[in-house]
């Protein structure tokens, strides 16, 4: 996938208008850049990650590509409390949840301690609950249905598909 497929992948998930947003386990910032590319000038993007190298290139990209939305960098790890982290209007999970092996109780906190009242969930994964050593906690759309729902979701919707060579295609869903 190049950045413009990260773009279409989660342009349904992200509103239109200025906006506080996270991103957990960026990494390198493929989504983090594509989530720049929607949001207005003036938004700000909370960034974590425990790969501090990934986080300052990443830095850096932002300023060249991206100056008007705010990037403010984390280097820790997202399945850790982060009491530094404002209320987010939306939290971005692009190819991290399939590292976590207990994903519900991890999701309840971040909708009753991340996100604001309407805030919103957008995850990026592969769409299979098969696992192997490079993705060891898989979820498929339904599981993810089933775990957003399990996680006081009220609303789950499917936006996008995208071919993977690795594990047969991504999906990107928005939880509400």
């Amino acid at each position: 996938m190049n950045h413009t497929d990260h773009v279409a992948l989660i342009r349904g998930g992200v509103h239109s208008g200025t906006a506080i947003w996270g991103e957990l386990g960026c990494g390198d910032g493929a989504f983090t850049r594509a989530l720049a590319n929607l949001l207005l000038p003036g938004s700000t993007i909370h960034a974590v990650d425990r790969n501090r190298p990934a986080l300052r290139s990443l830095e850096t990209t932002m300023a060249r590509q991206h100056p008007r939305v705010t990037l403010i960098t984390h280097n820790t790890d997202f399945t850790q409390p982060m009491p530094f982290m404002p209320r987010l209007d939306g939290l971005l999970l692009a190819n991290s949840l399939h590292f976590v092996t207990d994903k519900g109780p991890l999701l309840r906190s971040f909708r009753m301690e991340l996100l604001r009242e309407n805030g919103r969930v957008l995850v990026v994964e592969y769409n299979t609950d098969r696992s192997n050593k490079w993705v060891p906690y898989p979820l498929s759309w339904t599981t993810w249905q089933d775990l957003a729902s399990e996680a006081g979701f009220k609303r789950t919707t499917l936006l996008a598909t995208h071919p993977s060579r690795f594990l047969g295609e991504f999906y990107a869903a928005i939880a509400q």
